[in-house]
């Protein structure tokens, strides 16, 4: 303030690691260590410190701190912007848990995008060579993931969201999607549905192989024989998704109802059933995986099983703080089961696989006597 008579406005003194050390009757180091959760330090000591720092206003500055102990403090994530959603279905949420977490550890995030998967490497590299983060999130883990092998061998500390091929020195936090795939056509057998059809998402994607295999299990326990053309793969966006939707209900047996590996694939089934005449939810079910906001929106309401993407946040940022701070990697993997939330779109059969394709059938022959082309 400049107006004369007036008193300038001061900032109260930074309280100093030497005075909380005087405080608790600590050495510095001991303080320092238990601020900056060292596993050498007891739990009782690094609670009485950081309640104590609380107290006294205590703050450590953040450059003076990443020198004495070579961390930023910081969480990196790299988006790939050419990926055909960009992670934008459940990304709002995600951030939200990730930040929330590091802040609570006092920690940020450093959240970067790359144009491509081939510019990918070259962004990591660099955010690790400029110091920009101690370690990465990884989201939408594959079989074989560049990534991972490029994390690894520069000894940067990652967790993945999702699982990989090849889990040596590898932590992560992972929805069961198998268990979900499983689960689901469970539900439809007891609705009484015989041909139980399947389309997977990106073929090279490590939650494929899984929700496959969770697929085939379902089937199995129901006492339901495999039949390799109610397979469809590398189906992500709505438009792929009715492509798929599509060619199972051209087979001479189609199916009742179709198990979809990811919502915004299994939503191209309903301009598919609206353009032949069939009710989702009576004469063809539908059940997806993830739980977008678009699902709840459609008419019948998809059923689908809802990925708590905040908390997986929240999660992930929590598992790779204690990966930095010298926890053993594969100690840190923790997995958790994905919501059913009930739509509209399943049921149990109004039609049998043969009812279903003598209507299909029947649809068909009438557009080609009526405008001879087939829709």
């Amino acid at each position: 303030m400049t107006t004369t008579g007036q008193k300038r406005l001061q900032r109260p003194p930074r309280v100093t690691i030497g005075q909380l050390a005087d405080a608790l009757g600590l050495a510095k180091g001991t303080v320092s260590r238990a601020l900056n959760d060292y596993p050498d330090i007891s739990e009782s000591t690094r609670l009485r410190v950081k309640r104590a720092a609380q107290r006294m206003g205590y703050r450590p500055l953040s450059h003076a701190q990443a020198i004495r102990t070579g961390r930023t403090r910081s969480l990196g994530l790299v988006l790939q912007s050419d990926v055909h959603d960009g992670m934008r279905p459940f990304l709002a949420e995600f951030l939200s848990g990730l930040t929330q977490e590091a802040s609570r550890e006092g920690w940020t995030l450093t959240v970067s995008t790359a144009p491509s998967e081939a510019e990918l490497a070259g962004v990591l590299r660099r955010l690790v060579e400029e110091h920009k983060a101690d370690g990465f999130v990884l989201p939408r883990t594959m079989i074989e993931d560049p990534r991972v092998a490029l994390l690894r061998a520069l000894g940067v500390p990652f967790v993945l969201f999702g699982r990989t091929g090849d889990g040596r020195g590898c932590s992560w936090y992972d929805i069961l999607g198998e268990e979900a795939m499983r689960e689901a056509v469970l539900r439809l057998a007891s609705f009484g549905h015989r041909r139980i059809a399947f389309v997977n998402g990106g073929n090279r994607y490590n939650y494929s192989v899984l929700r496959e295999a969770g697929y085939r299990a379902g089937l199995r326990e129901a006492g339901l024989a495999e039949a390799p053309e109610l397979m469809r793969r590398d189906a992500l966006t709505p438009q792929e998704g009715a492509a798929a939707t599509r060619a199972l209900l051209a087979l001479p047996e189609p199916p009742t109802a179709i198990v979809f590996a990811v919502d915004m694939a299994a939503l191209g089934a309903w301009p598919v059933a609206a353009e032949l005449g069939l009710a989702i939810g009576r004469e063809l079910s539908v059940i997806g995986y993830d739980g977008v906001p678009e699902g709840a929106l459609a008419r019948p309401s998809l059923t689908s099983f809802d990925v708590d993407t905040k908390r997986a946040g929240e999660r992930l940022a929590h598992l790779l703080i204690r990966q930095i701070r010298g926890e053993e990697a594969e100690a840190l993997r923790e997995t958790e089961r994905a919501r059913l939330r009930e739509g509209g779109s399943d049921g149990p059969p109004e039609l049998t696989s043969s009812e279903l394709a003598r209507r299909l059938r029947a649809l068909r022959q009438h557009v080609t006597r009526t405008d001879g082309r087939m829709t």
